[in-house]
């Protein structure tokens, strides 16, 4: 699902990405939390949002970039024009000629599929065996996300629901857990690189000035409390290594319980995200990850950095990349956007996440993710995944809970 507000948030439970952290369990979370305040949050309001093209495009069923092709569902075809003006300012940008739209028949309106994706969404992740909710815009259908022997239940929730059948795709797939396990002293600090906090590893996301405080951005699971600003601090690679403090935790979010969607029984946040402090003395280089060898062939050796020169979302079917402690850069494509996760054996929701086929591994927690090979655009940070994708937190989620943050 692309660019959609949070009320719509795409509902992923459990994918299992590496755990939080490397050789240890992960930090318990506190037993409760505190409400967080209920703002409206105004998620990439760009031309390919499916909720925007729905307003504008009558019958529109879905948009998503097949290989590099824009393709559109539509129950009429004559509103091929409609669909082509609506989505001009997104091709703009992407370099996307509007005669290069392909049109498929859509059996389902988004009105239908959202409606069908809040009711699916509130039932399936509140219950056992529940990994994710999709008003999937590839398949012009709801795409449910199941533990394996969950199907059954799931399908009869669909039913009681009085959501088609042929409407809903019911899928088993693994759970999703946090991301914890290149991994040199490296100063000044870049993105990318590992580090180190009370009995864990995870990987520093990227650096960020927020309120002329030099900062970095990592995951809240890669603290010593999910979800809450206790002060965790940090060493770079590891204490051992390196045992001067770099930095200490300053921000790190609550949950929330029964508002902006979250499911009953769940304690929820727009991002796994949680911002430290530098210390005195400890130099960072903002706007900068580290690069390694190549993508996808398992090197962790830095050979240069990327350069971030802007920040934004991705769409289905657009190539992201990592780089983590463990597996280094790995890329793929988007094939699903703003998920709301049930996290694997916790009652912890993050809503509006996005996946990626890019392989991740346990260590690679708090990676940057980033669209571009050379100078590129910080799209989030990962959190999960099981081995062969990564779910990420994007900028847009990062920045609502965090604040706004100067990363290059």
């Amino acid at each position: 699902m692309s660019h959609r507000t949070l009320l719509h948030a795409l509902a992923v439970g459990a994918l299992l990405l590496a755990g939080a952290c490397s050789d240890q369990g992960e930090p318990t979370a506190p037993s409760s939390q505190p409400a967080l305040p209920s703002p409206e949050l105004n998620l990439q309001g760009t031309a390919d949002d499916p909720i925007s093209l729905a307003r504008a495009v009558p019958g529109f069923g879905g948009f998503y970039l097949d290989h590099g092709t824009p393709v559109v569902y539509l129950k009429k075809a004559a509103e091929r024009g409609n669909a082509q003006r609506a989505l001009a300012p997104f091709f703009r940008t992407q370099g996307i000629q509007a005669s290069e739209l392909r049109i498929l028949p859509a059996k389902y309106d988004w009105a239908e599929l959202e409606r069908w994706f809040t009711q699916a969404s509130a039932e399936v992740l509140a219950g056992p065996g529940g990994v994710f909710v999709d008003a999937d815009e590839s398949t012009n259908r709801v795409l449910i996300g199941v533990e394996h022997g969950a199907a059954a239940r799931v399908r009869g929730i669909v039913a009681r629901l009085g959501i088609p059948a042929a409407a809903a795709i019911v899928k088993e797939v693994e759970p999703i857990g946090f991301a914890a396990t290149l991994q040199s002293k490296v100063r000044p600090v870049v993105g990318g690189l590992q580090i180190n906090f009370p009995g864990f590893l995870c990987t520093l996301g990227f650096n960020a000035v927020r309120n002329t405080q030099n900062s970095f951005i990592t995951n809240s699971h890669c603290t010593n409390t999910r979800g809450g600003t206790e002060g965790t601090p940090y060493w770079q690679p590891t204490q051992t290594a390196a045992p001067v403090q770099i930095a200490t935790e300053v921000s790190d979010p609550v949950y929330f319980k029964n508002i902006n969607g979250c499911p009953a029984g769940r304690r929820c946040r727009f991002s796994d995200a949680s911002r430290a402090a530098y210390a005195s003395g400890i130099t960072s280089s903002l706007g900068k990850i580290a690069k390694t060898t190549g993508a996808n062939n398992n090197s962790i050796t830095i050979s240069g950095s990327f350069t971030i020169t802007a920040e934004g979302g991705a769409s289905v079917g657009q190539t992201v990349g990592k780089v983590g402690r463990t597996t280094g850069w790995t890329t793929g494509k988007v094939t699903n956007t703003c998920a709301t996760v049930n996290v694997k054996s916790t009652n912890v929701t993050l809503l509006c996440q996005n996946i990626a086929s890019a392989r991740s591994a346990a260590g690679d927690s708090g990676s940057p993710v980033f669209k571009g090979s050379t100078s590129v655009t910080l799209s989030g940070i990962l959190w999960g995944g099981d081995g062969t994708i990564s779910v990420y937190s994007p900028i847009a989620n990062i920045e609502r809970e965090l604040g706004a943050l100067r990363t290059f």
